[in-house]
């Protein structure tokens, strides 16, 4: 196994954890060095978090999907949890309109 793995999850390398240091003390006194999405990360989110985003994703374009939960977990969840009267407070809990809770009430009932 190689000396950067534990437990099969990829370990930051030396030459990287270097670097960062280097980034950090030097931010210490100018954050303006940074691209502007790595500042705003940093300013929110701390340095180590900003260098852990950079790492991963650099060289990447990332789209944040709008909503948090899975699509598909939540339409489980609303079906699991509709009892025939709580249409209302699915769509306040899990942040879709009442339209879109009977719509995936509606598509459930279909396919059965």
């Amino acid at each position: 196994m190689d000396k950067y793995k534990d437990n099969g999850i990829c370990m930051v390398p030396k030459p990287v954890l270097q670097y960062s240091q280097e980034v950090i003390e030097m931010s210490q006194y100018n954050t303006n060095l940074f691209h502007k999405v790595y500042r705003e990360i940093s300013e929110e989110l701390g340095i180590e978090a900003a260098l852990t985003i950079h790492h991963m994703f650099k060289g990447t374009q990332v789209c944040f999907p709008v909503r948090f939960l899975d699509t598909q977990c939540v339409k489980e969840m609303i079906l699991k949890e509709y009892d025939g009267t709580n249409v209302s407070a699915l769509a306040r809990k899990y942040d879709y309109s009442e339209k879109t809770v009977r719509r995936i009430i509606k598509e459930s009932i279909k396919k059965k």
